[in-house]
């Protein structure tokens, strides 16, 4: 028989009917149920106490329980801070000697809505019956604390002073600094042109301060949208702007908060946001985007730029209460034409990180390599001598790298324009400027480049395909098709 829906008083009647019946059979079931209800006045005081909880506490007769201080007979009960909130605590474990009792607490109300009690229920006096929650609980407890360690781990630094190489004059005062610096928390500024391993140093200065098991974070201010600068940097509040996540943004500051947080390129921030960075350097608080409230941060910075800053300043681009903030102990790190005798370490130095990162044998130098690559500016310093390096060893079989195999992976290595660290050794006629000659086709030339490598990586390899693709970090498939399209055959 199909049913007439309820409308107007009757509905309202019904509604009401059912309420009032449902609160005692809920209660009824509840304390049927459970292992042991109480319950208290405003003033915490025990009004009423079923039989079951009155013998799991020991007491003979409920009675003796009426008119006690809930405290009196459960000693850790948090039926007080319910009274005192007015709000519920669903679920708890509580301590009764030795035994962990699962638990429920619900304030209760008069028609006005003011408090006039709480009622406790004990709803497990075993854990046991909890077994698939508290499994579940754990694991995923267990997963949170493999991510935080991989986070961790993401976040120590990778270098320490040991991978600065050189012994020249330059490198060791860098190394003496970076010491000094590494004794206090005081901020740092990195001085140098790009590719002198400004982020190579600060991660050293916090492996040897006393930060050096919490967070590295390094963050390039060039890299990152200015439109993000502010959120990526302090974080931001649910719903700060359009498309912000509802759990809002932790931001860089947070997340080294007790470690340190390494701002490359600092030349390149905004001068709004440089204001914001000045209140963090100098209250340690940071305020999220969309927040009014501000968070307490420790964080040491240290900053790092390969431009002039003063310059900027009197060009009205950076705030100059900034500047010496961050200038308390400036680090200025050499260029690599600057190294002297330094540079054939470092040299020797990439090429053992080339051997062991891509498995080419381990290459040396000759005395005339070394005097080839001190002849070069090297404008693009550690990064430009690893990418020269990388590729002769691509070019050549040769165990020790000549100035022939430099010249090829590097055709102006010894011209003069190129020549700034040691113009006046130059004989007169490396000085001349050769003649110009018609350059081929870019497509014309690099297939010739390539025809070369991949014959040499046969040779090498005795034919055998497989073993020369592996040699030069490519698949086998993608080097049948280079040898395809540049009319060449394996020998096997």
């Amino acid at each position: 028989m199909a049913t007439v829906p309820l409308e107007g008083d009757a509905f309202a009647g019904n509604a009401a009917l059912l309420r009032s019946r449902a609160i005692p059979s809920l209660f009824e079931a509840l304390e049927t149920q459970s292992e042991g209800t109480v319950a208290v006045d405003r003033d915490a005081r025990v009004v009423w106490i079923n039989e079951k909880y009155a013998r799991m506490l020991g007491i003979s007769d409920p009675a003796e329980a009426i008119g006690r201080e809930v405290e009196e007979i459960i000693p850790h009960s948090q039926m007080r801070q319910v009274l005192a909130t007015g709000q519920p605590i669903l679920l708890d474990l509580m301590l009764f000697g030795t035994q962990r009792l699962v638990v429920t607490r619900f304030p209760l109300t008069d028609d006005h809505g003011a408090i006039i009690g709480a009622v406790g229920f004990v709803l497990y006096d075993s854990l046991h019956r909890l077994k698939p929650l508290l499994a579940e609980l754990s694991r995923l407890e267990a997963e949170l604390a493999a991510t935080r360690r991989r986070l961790d781990e993401g976040r120590q630094p990778r270098y320490t002073l040991q991978s600065y190489v050189g012994d020249s004059p330059v490198c060791l005062e860098v190394k003496r600094k970076a010491r000094l610096a590494a004794r206090s928390d005081a901020p740092i500024l990195l001085l140098g042109e790009t590719g002198t391993g400004k982020e190579l140093i600060a991660q050293a200065i916090h492996g040897l301060s006393a930060r050096s098991g919490r967070s590295f974070v390094g963050v390039n201010v060039a890299a990152i949208p200015e439109t993000l600068l502010e959120a990526e940097f302090f974080g931001a509040v649910p719903g700060a702007y359009t498309g912000m996540d509802r759990r809002g943004r932790e931001g860089r500051f947070k997340t080294a908060d007790g470690g340190t947080l390494f701002l490359d390129e600092i030349g390149d921030m905004p001068l709004g946001l440089q204001a914001k960075l000045l209140r963090a350097l100098q209250e340690q608080e940071i305020e999220p985007l969309g927040s009014d409230r501000p968070v307490k941060v420790d964080v040491r910075v240290i900053a790092a730029t390969n431009v002039d800053l003063e310059q900027r300043i009197r060009d009205g681009r950076f705030r100059s209460d900034l500047y010496y903030r961050l200038n308390v102990l400036p680090i200025r790190l050499p260029a690599l034409a600057e190294m002297g005798g330094g540079l054939e370490a470092i040299a020797e130095s990439i090429l053992q990180e080339i051997a062991a990162r891509s498995g080419l044998p381990l290459r040396g130098l000759t005395p005339e390599a070394v005097e080839a690559l001190g002849r070069h500016r090297w404008p693009g310093n550690v990064r430009e001598l690893r990418n020269v390096l990388e590729r002769a060893c691509l070019l050549t079989d040769n165990r020790r790298l000549t100035a022939a195999d430099l010249a090829e992976a590097l055709p102006n290595l010894g011209d003069v324009e190129s020549a700034g660290a040691f113009p006046d050794t130059v004989p007169a006629v490396v000085r001349a400027k050769p003649q110009p000659v018609p350059l081929p086709g870019y497509d014309d030339a690099f297939d010739e480049f390539e025809r070369g490598l991949l014959g040499r990586a046969l040779a090498a390899s005795g034919g055998r395909a497989t073993e020369a693709a592996r040699a030069l970090g490519i698949s086998r498939a993608a080097f049948y098709k280079k040898l395809a399209r540049l009319g060449m055959r394996a020998g096997g």
